[in-house]
């Protein structure tokens, strides 16, 4: 397919957001793949096992094509926030591997279908119910990369590392003390826009 083919396109960006989401956890041990670094419970692992089951609903069962594989977290009766966090007995490599199966089978999907090709969510209100595979893709991408931003915010509370991918351009380059001196100037406009004055941290 040409890079113009509007399909290709989609599943183009939702192929980036999956190789960001996979590549966050690497370098990093048990601990930090799993802890929560905010309020809400957000880590690393847990993004991988929610969007596995995420993608395998609406690229597979949306559309007559469901997974093969059970996806307990997703079950109606799961415990409450099941999806978004891993736990113990459940292992790296075995989400994962899951994650990386759903995706191939969801390609199936996008590869046999045309954009318009109707299909239904059933979990969504009967209004909004029947779709399309362009709108499914649509949703499936934005999702994947809205959870893409909150990994590199959680990766770069972890150990400072950020960008989508390895070597990313759109990150500037930049040793510990130029971002430091970055960050206090940053705090600094902040205050004085907030008319708090500049702190000295000399």
């Amino acid at each position: 397919m040409s890079g113009s083919d509007p399909k290709a396109v989609l599943q183009r960006y939702l192929q980036a957001g999956r190789d960001a989401i996979v590549w966050k956890l690497d370098g990093l041990g048990e601990y930090d793949v799993r802890r929560p670094l905010v309020r809400t419970g957000t880590n690393l692992l847990g993004f991988v096992k929610h969007l596995a089951g995420v993608e395998a609903g609406y690229l597979g069962a949306t559309f007559g094509r469901p997974f093969p594989l059970a996806i307990p977290w997703m079950d109606d009766d799961a415990e409450r926030n099941a999806d978004l966090w891993a736990r113990p007995d459940e292992t790296r490599e075995e989400l994962v591997e899951l994650y990386r199966r759903v995706w191939a089978h969801g390609d199936e999907t996008i590869a046999e279908l045309d954009l318009d090709a109707p299909g239904r969510v059933p979990w969504w209100s009967p209004e909004h119910a029947e779709v399309t595979l362009h709108r499914i893709l649509v949703h499936v991408a934005t999702e994947t990369h809205r959870h893409a931003g909150h990994a590199d915010l959680v990766r770069e509370l972890i150990d400072g590392a950020a960008g989508m991918r390895p070597g990313d351009p759109n990150i500037e380059s930049g040793d510990d003390a130029s971002w430091r001196a970055h960050h206090d100037r940053v705090e600094e406009a902040a205050r004085e826009a907030a008319g708090e004055g500049v702190t000295d941290r000399s």
